[in-house]
């Protein structure tokens, strides 16, 4: 909890340490699935009247589920905290999965399923995780497949629950304008929470350095290409996130300011870091025309070597650390994103650290640190994946080009 009575707001959310990657091949999807399903009825609310409870006060409720958590939360003003928690509570302890409301919501991930396939831009972040990862859990599709749900039965998703929605894997995360009454509040609601297991051992990843290619009829081709990263709570993490920022984290990054503003190749080009708790990817992402393909390939791999061989320069990293910092004491402003911030680094890391702490982390960044972040990730061939109506382009190149 952080409480921050200058604020009128407050963010509650329930954050529970299961995704994709904890799911079974035959139940791929499953953790989504009952995220959208705690939203379809209790014992005392119908979906309506659960959409309305927030909407009467003006209030924000909402879910995600990721490859290695899923969170329920909800924005209020501080006084109508009780009825968030109230809410929210009942729905994770008292949903009903109807079976009616089963089928009508498999229809909707159905459409959800479509919706993403129909954008090749998002279907390609997924495409690399398989390039790199095989068929680890971590490279499965957080929607799962149609086949997988039409499967999927009330007494399987309440099954699930039982084995994963346990003590151990739960975090309850608060930020903003909260009363002394807080602990009593949250005993009355999940008091009698008792469903206790044991922590499952996770199996890491290899980085396999694949090649994946998905044939669409499109305008663009949409390219990623990954390379290994850093796990949550590296001690270089914030070096991988100075190095992201300088390569393609925005707009006068050496992706963006080469690619698009130069030569007018792209519209989106950009890089991004993803850890996980045993793993990571940083991963870059162009999407242009079939002419233009193989330009863009080659100034991607020149900018990635040079980089590789020279590092960064010495302005950019005094400039990503500015970055860095203003973006993070920004993000503070709002109850959503240190209720978020609390929640992950409980649930996924058991540790806090200060805004001071932070900052200094960020400050002792050297270029050392970038050297030891680029040897770990140019020590082996890159993974490559695309989306587009022909994989000519795609026949020449060579992933080790770049290992150092």
């Amino acid at each position: 909890m952080e409480k921050i009575p200058t604020f009128r707001s407050v963010s509650f959310g329930i954050w529970v340490k299961t995704g994709s990657r904890n799911e079974s091949p035959e139940l791929g999807g499953i953790s989504h699935f009952i995220e959208h399903m705690l939203f379809k009825g209790t014992e005392r609310f119908n979906a309506r009247e659960i959409a309305e409870q927030f909407d009467a006060i003006g209030g924000n409720v909402n879910a995600f589920t990721s490859k290695e958590y899923t969170c329920f939360y909800a924005k209020v003003l501080d006084e109508h905290l009780p009825i968030a928690v109230d809410v929210l509570s009942d729905m994770f302890f008292k949903s009903l999965f109807d079976e009616e409301e089963l089928r009508k919501e498999k229809n909707v991930i159905f459409e959800e399923i479509a919706m993403y396939e129909d954008t090749p831009d998002d279907m390609v972040h997924d495409l690399i995780s398989e390039a790199a990862y095989g068929s680890h859990p971590l490279a499965l599709p957080i929607l799962g497949t149609e086949e997988q749900l039409q499967a999927m039965k009330p007494e399987d998703l309440k099954a699930f629950m039982r084995e994963k929605y346990t003590i151990e894997n739960t975090v309850i995360s608060i930020a903003g304008n909260y009363d002394d009454n807080i602990i009593e509040l949250l005993e009355k609601h999940f008091g009698q929470f008792s469903a206790s297991g044991t922590l499952e051992p996770l199996k890491a990843p290899a980085f396999l350095g694949g090649l994946r290619f998905h044939r669409k009829k499109t305008e663009q081709n949409h390219i990623c290409m990954s390379f290994p990263g850093l796990q949550m709570g590296d001690k270089n993490q914030y070096a991988m996130v100075l190095l992201n920022n300088a390569l393609g984290g925005g707009m006068s990054s050496r992706l963006f300011q080469e690619i698009r503003e130069k030569r007018g190749l792209a519209y989106s080009v950009y890089s991004y870091h993803s850890s996980h708790a045993d793993s990571g990817l940083f991963t870059v992402y162009a999407g242009t025309a079939p002419k233009q393909t193989k330009d863009v390939l080659e100034l991607t791999r020149e900018i990635l070597h040079d980089v590789s061989l020279n590092g960064l320069t010495e302005h950019e990293l005094s400039k990503g650390k500015e970055q860095l910092k203003g973006s993070l004491i920004l993000s503070l402003e709002s109850t959503s994103s240190r209720m978020n911030r609390l929640g992950k680094n409980e649930l996924m890391l058991g540790r806090h650290y200060t805004l001071d702490e932070i900052i200094a982390k960020i400050e002792a960044v050297t270029m050392d640190d970038i050297t030891d972040v680029l040897r770990g990730m140019f020590k082996q061939p890159y993974s490559l994946a695309m989306v587009g109506s022909s994989d000519r382009v795609l026949s020449g190149i060579r992933r080790d080009e770049l290992v150092v």
